[in-house]
């Protein structure tokens, strides 16, 4: 696999057949890069180009190395960005980087570890180029059943003056993913390359598309690695993954939404602090200035889970209507990133200006310039499945709602994955239509499920577990926990 440096020189494995010197062949004559000892290195220009060439002494080192981690010792940022230069040109095979994986998983890092691995794969690939002289930022969350916040913040912070490049995720387990909300559009692409997507940028202030092959390569291998071999739990792996491609956007700003609860992947607040202190450590220290905000996930954010129905929840939002928590979560996130890149001096000014956008229809612009500028067709609410209701059969208060049997009916009913390849259903989800703290009465509607009725039947008895139930009064759950 080859790897394309942040200087935007393409890297080859050549002439690997000995552990001595190297010849270049034609061209310039080779340099040697790195210390004297590792000579690991040997690189030649040729029609622009840089070719690699790595000594067989790399398995050993390599081997080395897993378990100088696996014994709990810290690793250089040289040994870093040796490992991950070696993961992509394939002199580190796969089953090397699985086992370094498993021993930072077990023994963790230190922040300047962190921020070498961080490093390393960000310049894996390449960056997103710089066009004009807007600010630039994202948002990010760590993953929730309900979150559409993507799909109205993106085009609203747009609308406000700033260009959001957006390089988005697919959804895996319970929590659904941006661009397969987005793909339930007819004719919306998401897969550009990144000169295409700069193009977008200019011409609507915003894109969301996924990460292409360019695009911080060695995370996307490592984490295809980390997904089938328990590997997944690791901040520092975490941290890497999520700011390598963040990094790869060439952001002036970046606010991370830590998500908490049962339908997170943080499942306790102690574990979302120290998630969102390392992503704001380690954004910061390489040059990213990064902010992050705590929220609830022990409830759905707003109504909908699905993918279309997720989008018609998002233009109802967009529309200056939809449920008041996406939008004060949207307001929340998209106020920090104004102040972040200086457009306005305050969060108050922040929501001044973000409560006009959304009320007057600006933002609702730009995202229907967005959809037709990557190939999308929405000129009206998008279909969805036939709608089955559960009802309550007892009164009380809602004390709890169960985040992963949602989750877990909407991927069985077809709309979300249980593998990476499987394809999804756009028109099946739920709607959820109570909240934690709300007195409900018997025949009361608890939510609403969208499938073919060949496919719903045998979920409709078990969706009323996922109502916890009290005879005492519940209070409502805060929906912002903290800021960082």
């Amino acid at each position: 696999m080859n790897c394309v440096k942040n200087h935007g020189c393409a890297y080859k494995l050549i002439n690997r057949t000995g552990g001595g010197p190297f010849v270049a062949g034609e061209g310039q004559p080779p340099v040697q890069i790195g210390s004297k000892n590792r000579s690991r290195v040997v690189r030649k220009r040729l029609n622009n180009q840089f070719y690699l060439s790595y000594p067989k002494s790399c398995t050993m080192l390599t081997a080395s190395l897993i378990a100088k981690k696996r014994n709990g010792r810290e690793l250089s940022d040289e040994e870093i960005r040796f490992l991950i230069d070696g993961f992509c040109d394939g002199s580190v095979a796969d089953y090397q980087m699985t086992a370094l994986a498993m021993a930072i998983c077990l023994r963790g890092m230190t922040r300047a570890e962190t921020a070498s691995l961080t490093t390393a794969m960000w310049k894996s690939g390449i960056s997103a180029p710089r066009r004009g002289n807007k600010p630039r930022v994202d948002k990010h969350s760590t993953g929730g059943l309900g979150d559409k916040v993507s799909l109205v913040l993106a085009p609203l912070l747009a609308s406000c003056g700033v260009n959001v490049p957006m390089i988005s995720g697919r959804g895996l387990g319970i929590t659904g993913g941006t661009l397969d909300k987005l793909e339930s559009i007819p004719g919306f692409r998401t897969n550009w390359t990144l000169d295409d997507a700069e193009r977008l940028l200019q011409q609507t202030g915003v894109y969301i598309i996924s990460a292409g092959p360019e695009i911080a390569p060695a995370d996307r291998r490592l984490y295809a690695l980390r997904d089938v071999t328990g590997t997944v739990e690791s901040i520092p792996l975490i941290t890497a993954s999520i700011l390598s491609k963040k990094l790869s956007a060439s952001l002036d700003a970046l606010v991370m939404d830590v998500k908490v609860g049962s339908g997170a992947f943080m499942k306790t607040t102690e574990d979302a602090i120290a998630l969102a202190r390392s992503l704001v450590d380690i954004g910061t220290a390489a040059g990213l200035p990064t902010r992050a905000i705590l929220s609830d996930m022990d409830q759905p954010l707003g109504h909908a889970l699905g993918n279309a129905i997720e989008v018609n929840e998002a233009l109802d939002v967009l529309r200056g209507e939809g449920p008041p928590a996406v939008r004060e979560l949207t307001m929340k996130l998209a106020a920090e990133a104004l102040t972040a890149v200086g457009v306005t001096t305050s969060l108050g000014s922040a929501n001044q200006l973000l409560e006009k956008n959304l009320d007057g229809g600006a933002a609702f612009e730009v995202f229907q310039h967005m959809v037709r500028s990557q190939g999308g067709s929405l000129d009206r609410p998008l279909a969805i499945a036939q709608d089955h209701v559960v009802l309550a059969d007892r009164p009380g208060y809602v004390a709890g709602i169960d985040c992963r049997l949602l989750g877990e009916t909407v991927v069985r009913l077809g709309g979300g994955r249980r593998n990476a390849d499987d394809s999804i259903d756009p028109t099946v989800g739920i709607s959820i239509q109570v909240s934690v703290g709300e007195l409900a009465d018997v025949g009361q509607i608890l939510m609403r499920v969208y499938a073919p009725a060949t496919r719903v039947s045998e979920y409709l008895v078990t969706l009323r577990d996922a109502i916890r139930w009290s005879e005492t009064a519940v209070p409502s759950r805060q929906l912002v926990l903290s800021k960082l």
